[in-house]
């Protein structure tokens, strides 16, 4: 176990590289979520070793996150509702159709749980980390990461027009390319809000927060979870980390 994150890591150049892949998730996916996937090893084994740990990566829906894990040398097992986001995986890794919220898990069977960008297409996202505390180990880890809804991506495909409603939102980004966006306020993507995310995990009693940041930013913009209202919007992504009692 590791009481403090290194900090080196997170740096204006790492945050710039994550940028310009965040750019071109539509047209290159598999640089945005190789690297995203690369990220997310990175940021867990600030906390904790990977290798010989059994992750349960919770939406998992994209093949660089088994790459990424068991390359590091854990065992990885992902979990997602739409079955054809369960893809073919490599040997130490397997898949398993299963809601957030029911996980087909035993109490303490895992060492690390992982959400990236599920929670804000969950209606209770409270539930699905109770779940993931549920799975993993005294000791373990939980790592959860989820947009803002009022961050600039908060409305994902249809930012920034969701500032002025989801709705709203939706039905211009139809009027403009012609279908409907892929995630539909209020059905797959809901407004999440870094000060639920952040009361809810000081409120678990089963488990310890190490880390309450913004995912993306560098070191030095950590302290904008603490403001109220202003953190909404310049967070963007919410990271929480943390350690099973």
């Amino acid at each position: 176990m590791r009481a403090e994150p290194p900090r080196r890591y997170r740096t204006l150049g790492r945050s710039v590289r994550l940028f310009r892949s965040f750019l071109v998730e539509q047209t290159e996916p598999d640089r945005f979520y190789g690297e995203l996937a690369d990220d997310t090893v990175r940021l867990v084994e600030d906390h904790e070793p990977l290798g010989g740990a059994t992750v349960a990566d919770v939406g998992s829906g994209q093949p660089a996150f088994p790459r990424a894990f068991t390359a590091a040398g854990a065992r990885y097992v992902g979990l997602d509702l739409d079955r054809a986001a369960l893809h073919p995986l490599p040997g130490r890794a397997g898949a398993v159709q299963a809601r957030g919220e029911r996980l087909p898990l035993a109490d303490g069977s895992v060492d690390v749980a992982v959400s990236s960008n599920l929670m804000e297409h969950v209606t209770t996202p409270g539930e699905v980390g109770a779940e993931m505390l549920r799975v993993v180990r005294p000791g373990g880890l939980v790592v959860i990461s989820y947009t803002s809804w009022a961050s600039p991506w908060g409305g994902h495909e249809t930012s920034p027009w969701h500032w002025l409603g989801g709705d709203y939102a939706a039905r211009r980004y139809e009027a403009h390319h012609g279908h409907p966006p892929k995630n539909r306020y209020g059905v797959t993507m809901h407004p999440t809000r870094v000060g639920d995310g952040l009361r809810w995990a000081r409120g678990r009693s089963d488990a310890r927060v190490l880390e309450a940041s913004p995912r993306y930013h560098p070191d030095w913009a950590r302290g904008v979870v603490h403001l109220p209202l202003v953190r909404e919007v310049l967070t963007w992504n919410l990271l929480l980390v943390l350690r099973r009692r």
